[in-house]
């Protein structure tokens, strides 16, 4: 079961970085605007936030360090969710659940890390 949580996130991870550089990069310049971030730090935040979204997701799948993995994720996803929150907390009533979902996401990585954490006992 844990190999398809950390699978799953890994999905999600290089889907939403490549979703992020590739599909939905007007998007993401337009969320930034919205929160008073233009110019080259939003080209920064986009391409780094991006970037980051791959790696986390490549770093997942290698297995190594996973529970440090975990952790990355964890601050990651809270970072993401308290930075949307400001810029428009409406998305916390999305019917798309842009930031809902991060709930049950965190659940699955506190999965991963438990299981993680037992498995190394």
């Amino acid at each position: 079961m844990t190999h398809l949580i950390k699978f799953s996130l890994s999905f999600l991870w290089i889907f939403s970085g490549l979703t992020s550089l590739y599909f939905a990069r007007d998007t993401g310049y337009e969320i930034l605007a919205k929160g008073g971030v233009d110019g080259l730090l939003a080209d920064t935040f986009i391409f780094g936030g991006g970037a980051l979204d791959i790696i986390i997701g490549i770093w997942l799948i290698s297995g190594f360090y996973l529970r440090q993995c975990c952790k990355m994720q964890i601050v990651v996803i809270v970072a993401y969710s308290i930075f949307l929150t400001f810029i428009e907390p409406v998305y916390w009533l999305h019917p798309f659940g842009p930031l809902t979902k991060n709930i049950p996401i965190l659940v699955l990585i506190l999965v991963l890390l438990k299981h993680n954490k037992l498995s190394r006992s």
